[in-house]
């Protein structure tokens, strides 16, 4: 395993009397697909939103790509290289496919108001290059011939790979997938699971997942983590996890 790329160590999370999270560490590689899973209520979305700055964790440290992140608000974890999609989808759904695109480039495109006003020559060339690059990215995800339709007609398999177009157009060092499975039927399952793979060979990108889909988890994850009332009860392979009874236990129960 390569040096960390993420690191987390002893996040926790009190919601008043709630500990939602407690002790939780892991870390993820780059280019590496980490999973993290546990039965309804496990605390896996908190430590999501611990780690992607929509939370501030109660303690404990957050380190992506040797700069510590606890405790930033989402949008400066953004810059640092770490954009993530939602269990439920969040879109610009009254804006066109490609529209959500251009939008999501905008702290790329540092033209300043003046330079649009005059139609500067700056602003043409990052006006040129946003909508090439978002071209690209619809191509990649298969939603080209859809460019033009607002992205609320999309089904929602479509919406999910423009959720995912949408965090890849920033050039993420990782990328956090909050059940990206959910609601899909089991073709656009496969094709998702084919993509994320193609995302981490093809743009080097790390992945952090939450995911349901136990098949989707096993196939595509080089490590899991496991998740029980807010603690983590172990990390390893997928054939590790699956053969665990401590696993077993946790999703079963005992007699």
């Amino acid at each position: 395993m390569s040096e960390a790329l993420l690191s987390v160590s002893g996040l926790s999370m009190r919601f008043g009397g709630l500990l939602a999270v407690d002790g939780v560490a892991f870390d993820v590689a780059s280019q590496e697909i980490f999973a993290i899973i546990g039965p309804n209520g496990a605390g896996k979305t908190t430590v999501f939103n611990c780690v992607s700055g929509f939370y501030w964790p109660t303690s404990g440290d957050i380190v992506l790509d040797g700069k510590r992140i606890a405790r930033l608000p989402s949008h400066r974890v953004a810059r640092h290289g770490l954009v993530r999609t939602f269990q439920n989808i969040r879109l610009f759904k009254q804006l066109t496919v490609l529209e959500n695109l251009l939008v999501a480039q905008h702290r790329h495109v540092e033209t300043g108001l003046c330079a649009g006003l005059l139609d500067m020559r700056g602003y043409r060339q990052a006006e040129r290059a946003a909508r090439e690059s978002a071209v690209h990215w619809l191509a990649r995800v298969g939603l080209f011939d859809q460019a033009n339709r607002e992205a609320a007609q999309l089904s929602y398999g479509q919406q999910r790979r423009l959720e995912i177009a949408r965090c890849m157009i920033t050039a993420p060092k990782l990328l956090l997938l909050d059940e990206p499975a959910a609601g899909l039927n089991p073709q656009e399952t496969v094709a998702l699971q084919q993509l994320i793979d193609d995302l981490r060979c093809t743009e080097k990108v790390a992945v952090l997942l939450i995911e349901h889909d136990m098949r989707l988890v096993m196939d595509l994850s080089d490590r899991i983590l496991v998740m029980e009332h807010g603690k983590p009860v172990m990390t390893g392979t997928p054939a590790q996890v699956r053969n665990d009874a401590r696993v077993i236990k946790a999703y079963l129960g005992e007699a």
